[in-house]
């Protein structure tokens, strides 16, 4: 909770003595009130700052003191709000608490009551703005924020994802192996309203037509050799939530009949069951392959295509979003040497240079997975080209520090690192500037006085 000096409260009473005497009481004890005769000064005063707590008498001459409350608290979303009368009952501050007052005192007002009352409201307070932050610190792990990339072509992707995220259509997202299908349907979910829900992931590629059925569909005691028990499929697992099937493109064609019929109807019948289950579920689909050739060799059904592409979200290849790698390399930087307990700092810009510039097949998760190897192995506190895992390390690399050279200034040493660093992600002076721990107005004064190129 914040000082009582740095807190703001607003005291609104018709009558002039009595919201001058609650000032006094609270000023005494070091908050900083303020005071409006009337319903409109006050909402006035709320538009034109924010405040921490309200205490208002709830018969005011020009406005009812319930409908202040409801107003102001449209107006400062986290107010606490302490109502005084006298002339109300009991009943009146309880309506005045449906709609979001803290608590209410009585008038005469006692001095010892009015400043533990205020206390009281202002620990509530910040309590609720500090668990709102903290979700909010949540929703930003698990939202869009966790699809890195500052490129032009991400932040089209995100603006997609957060467009789609609050509907219940069916997305299907495309892309090469490795560029983070399953993290943007999880963005999706994570930013629907079916966030409070389970997220079911399944691997359609892993497994075969009658393991697959049973796993989307579930079965019961005795359908087949093995099953020894009733069991749910991922369907019902996932109703309330969202299902994603990573590979759809996979599905035998047999499973397909039976998965376009659950889309279209919102029922499953398990294995060896004639009993239909109603099932809500968001489905999320993904696929490396490409479906439209599937369907012409026969191989998809149209018609499941088309019910899962009601939106395509096309996730573009690592090699064609090189500006994101400095960014992506810092993030799992950091990542890694939290979990494996390395003290790494940063990497070399001659090593980054290597990074971006390598055509990365396996997409973010080979290159998630070569910065690991790097943290793990390395014994300085900077990554190198000699940590560079062997496949991606030049044949003839430069030797580590080639750039510094005995007798270079100051000067000369900094133009150079600047350089390499706007190189390395493509000209971003957003990005350069949050890599070399500088500030973009002041990267951008010695771009110019360099006679630097960026973006």
């Amino acid at each position: 909770m914040k000082n009582p000096g740095d807190l703001r409260i607003l005291s609104i009473d018709d009558e002039a003595h009595h919201a001058q005497l609650v000032a006094d009481t609270l000023e005494a004890v070091g908050y900083p009130v303020d005071i409006a005769v009337s319903g409109r000064e006050g909402l006035e005063k709320l538009r034109e700052q924010p405040y921490d707590l309200l205490i208002t008498d709830l018969k005011l001459g020009d406005l009812d003191g319930i409908d202040l409350i409801r107003q102001a608290r449209t107006i400062h979303p986290f107010l606490a709000v302490i109502v005084v009368t006298g002339h109300g009952t009991v009943e009146s501050a309880v309506q005045a608490m449906q709609q979001g007052a803290t608590d209410y005192l009585q008038k005469p007002v006692e001095i010892a009551a009015l400043r533990i009352k205020v206390q009281k409201a202002l620990e509530g307070q910040a309590l609720r703005q500090r668990t709102e932050e903290l979700e909010r610190q949540i929703d930003t792990k698990f939202g869009f924020e966790g699809i890195i990339g500052s490129s032009t072509k991400m932040h089209s992707i995100i603006k997609r994802l957060s467009q789609v995220a609050g509907t219940d259509v069916s997305v299907l997202i495309t892309g090469e192996s490795g560029t983070g299908k399953e993290l943007a349907a999880k963005a999706i979910h994570n930013n629907s309203r079916r966030r409070g829900k389970v997220f079911v992931p399944l691997n359609c590629a892993a497994l075969s037509g009658g393991t697959l059925e049973s796993e989307l569909f579930g079965h019961e005691k005795g359908a087949f050799t093995g099953a020894t028990y009733t069991r749910k499929g991922r369907f019902e697992h996932a109703s309330g939530g969202t299902l994603f099937l990573d590979e759809v493109g996979d599905i035998p064609p047999e499973t397909q009949v039976k998965l376009l019929r659950v889309v279209e109807e919102g029922k499953v019948t398990r294995m060896g069951s004639n009993e239909e289950i109603p099932v809500d579920v968001r489905l999320i689909s993904a696929t490396h392959r490409d479906l439209r050739k599937r369907i012409e060799t026969g191989e998809f059904r149209e018609d499941l295509f088309y019910r899962l592409n009601v939106v395509t979200v096309e996730l573009p290849p690592l090699r064609e979003r090189t500006a994101d790698i400095p960014l992506i390399v810092h993030h799992f930087i950091g990542e890694y040497a939290r979990i494996h307990g390395k003290t790494i700092t940063g990497i070399s810009h001659d090593a980054l240079r290597v990074l971006t510039r390598y055509p990365w097949p396996g997409n973010v998760r080979e290159l998630k997975n070569a910065i690991e190897n790097m943290v793990v192995t390395s014994s300085s506190a900077v990554l190198e080209i000699v940590d560079l895992p062997s496949h991606i390390r030049p044949d003839e690399a430069a030797p580590v520090g080639e750039s510094l050279r005995v007798g270079m200034t100051i000067r000369e040493l900094e133009k150079d690192l600047i350089a390499a660093t706007l190189e390395a992600v493509g000209g971003n002076r957003k990005e350069a500037a949050k890599m070399l721990g500088i500030g973009e107005r002041t990267l951008y004064r010695k771009i110019t006085e360099y006679e630097l190129r960026s973006a």
